[in-house]
C-alpha cells in the first residue's frame, strides 16, 4: 500500500501541534494535504535518512541540492509557508523540536527512520563547501571562502545577473529594467561619493568591474578595483578592454589588507563588507580609513541582521554557510556604524534599500528559470537548485523585514574635523543623468 505521504503528514502534525499547510508528494507516488496548496516533493527516501543524521537545516538543503526535495507550485508561497509554519514561531518551536528528550520528536524520529530505513546517509552533494581548517578569515581562507562563491563559472553568472553583471541590489528609482536600475544604483554610488574628473577611486570588492567601469566613463574617475576571485578579474580585465578604459582601470586579484598605495579620494565597497566577519571587521575599517585622504569618503553597502537580544546566540544560516557564501556573517547595521566611527569616520548618512533587494532578487530568480536548462549545463543540477533556493529565500526574507540592506557614507574628516559635505547632505537626490 502506497501510504507514505500520509504517515509523514500524520508525523509532521503530530509534532507540530497543527496542520500542514502544504501537500507533499512522495516517492512511492502517495500524497496528502490540502488540495490545491504548494506540493513538498520527496523523491526519494534518502531525504528522511539526510534530515535523520542531520536533523534541521543543513538536512534539508542537501536533499533538496540532490534534488531528493522538490517543490511543486509556487516557490515563494511554498517558503512562506514553511517559514511561517517552522522558523518564525521563535524560541518556543526550537525548545519543542530540537531536544531529544521530548516525546513528540522521538516518536517523529522513529517514525522516520521506519519509513527511510536503516541504510546510513548518502555523502553530502558536491556543491557542498568541504571541511574548512584553520583560523577564521585569514586571507588564505577567505580566498577560498571568495573561490567557492565566485569562481563557478563568469557565464553563470550572465544568466543569472543580466547584462550589467551587478552582484548586489538595484535601486528602482525610475522602474524599468534589471539593467536600468543597477545603472541608476552605481550612479548613486558615484554621486554619494562626489566623484569628479581624476578623482582616485579604491573599489573593494570590484566583482565583474561594472563600478570601476561607470565611475571612469561616467565621471573621469581613475580606479583601481581588488577581488580575491581569479574569474572576476579576467571578466572584468575583458571588459575594461573593450571600454578602452585600460588607461583609467587597473583591476587587482588581491586582499584588501594588502592595498598600500593611498590616499584615495574615494572608496566603495559595495556588498563586499558581508565577506570579512566580525573579528576582521575593525581591520577593515582601520584599513580603509588609513587608504583615505583628509575629506575623502567611503560608501559601504552592506546586507544587515536583526540584532539579537543576546548577540552571542548569533550563529550564521546553515545552508548559505555551506553552499552559498562560506564563512560570511552580517551585523546590525548600528554595529556597523558604531565600528566605523571607532575607527575615525564620521557617518553622515545611512539609506535602507530592503525593499529594493527583493525586487532585485525576484528579477534574478526569474532569470535563472527562464534559462535553466543552460544553467545546469554551465554548471551542475546541484549548484542552479542552491541559487534558486537562496535567492528566493532571501527575497522573501528582505520583504519580511528579517535582513535588509544599508548604503552607509562616511567621510574621514579633515584638519579641524571639517567633514567637506554640504550642509544640505542629499544633494545627490537630483540625478545627474537626468
Amino acid at each position: 500500500m502506497a501510504d507514505a505521504a500520509l504517515r509523514l503528514t500524520a508525523l509532521a502534525e503530530e509534532l507540530l501541534g497543527e496542520k500542514l499547510p502544504v501537500r507533499i508528494r512522495a516517492w512511492d507516488g502517495s500524497e496528502s494535504g490540502p488540495p490545491g496548496a504548494p506540493v513538498l516533493v520527496i523523491r526519494h527516501r534518502r531525504a528522511l535518512r539526510r534530515l535523520l543524521w542531520k536533523p534541521g537545516e543543513l538536512g534539508l538543503a542537501r536533499a533538496w541540492v540532490a534534488g531528493e526535495l522538490d517543490i511543486e507550485g509556487d516557490l515563494y508561497e511554498a517558503l512562506d509557508l514553511m517559514a511561517s509554519l517552522i522558523w518564525e514561531r521563535g524560541g518556543e518551536t526550537a525548545d519543542r523540536v530540537h531536544p531529544v528528550r521530548d516525546p513528540k520528536v522521538r516518536a517523529f524520529a522513529k517514525g522516520l527512520l521506519q519509513l527511510a530505513g536503516p541504510l546510513p546517509p548518502p555523502p553530502p552533494p558536491p556543491e557542498e563547501v568541504r571541511r574548512r581548517t584553520g583560523t577564521l578569515h585569514t586571507k588564505r581562507r577567505d580566498r577560498q571562502a571568495i573561490s567557492h562563491h565566485y569562481d563557478v563559472g563568469n557565464d553563470f553568472y550572465e544568466l543569472v545577473l543580466g547584462p550589467s553583471m551587478v552582484y548586489s541590489c538595484a535601486y528602482w528609482e525610475n522602474g524599468g529594467t534589471l539593467e536600468d536600475a543597477q545603472r541608476d544604483k552605481l550612479d548613486l554610488v558615484c554621486r554619494k561619493l562626489a566623484l569628479k574628473e581624476g578623482d582616485r577611486l579604491l573599489d573593494v570588492g570590484c566583482g565583474w568591474g561594472s563600478m570601476a567601469i561607470h565611475a571612469a566613463r561616467e565621471y573621469g574617475a581613475r580606479v583601481t578595483g581588488v577581488t580575491l576571485s581569479v574569474e572576476q578579474a579576467a571578466f572584468a580585465r575583458k571588459r575594461i578592454a573593450q571600454e578602452g578604459l585600460t588607461d583609467r582601470i587597473e583591476i587587482r586579484v588581491q586582499d584588501y589588507r594588502d592595498v598600500r598605495d593611498g590616499p584615495y579620494d574615494a572608496i566603495s565597497s559595495i556588498g563586499m563588507a558581508e565577506h570579512v566577519g566580525s573579528v576582521r571587521f575593525r581591520e577593515y575599517a582601520d584599513d580603509l580609513y588609513a587608504l583615505l585622504k583628509p575629506g575623502g569618503r567611503l560608501l559601504n553597502h552592506q546586507i544587515a541582521r536583526r540584532p539579537e537580544k543576546d548577540e552571542s546566540a548569533y550563529h550564521v544560516d546553515d545552508f548559505i554557510d555551506a553552499y552559498v557564501f562560506p564563512d560570511g556573517e552580517l551585523a546590525p547595521v548600528g554595529r556597523t556604524v558604531a565600528t566605523l566611527e571607532e575607527a575615525g569616520f564620521e557617518a553622515r548618512d545611512v539609506e535602507t534599500l530592503r525593499e529594493h533587494y527583493a525586487l532585485t532578487l525576484r528579477r534574478w530568480v526569474a532569470n535563472l528559470e527562464e534559462h535553466w536548462d543552460r544553467a545546469v549545463r554551465m554548471t551542475s543540477p546541484g549548484r542552479a537548485r542552491v541559487w534558486r533556493l537562496y535567492m528566493a529565500a532571501c527575497a522573501l526574507s528582505f520583504e519580511h523585514n528579517k535582513i535588509g540592506v544599508n548604503q552607509i557614507l562616511a567621510v574621514r574628516p579633515a584638519e579641524g574635523g571639517v567633514a567637506g559635505l554640504p550642509l544640505r547632505a542629499r544633494d545627490w537626490t537630483a540625478s545627474a543623468t537626468g
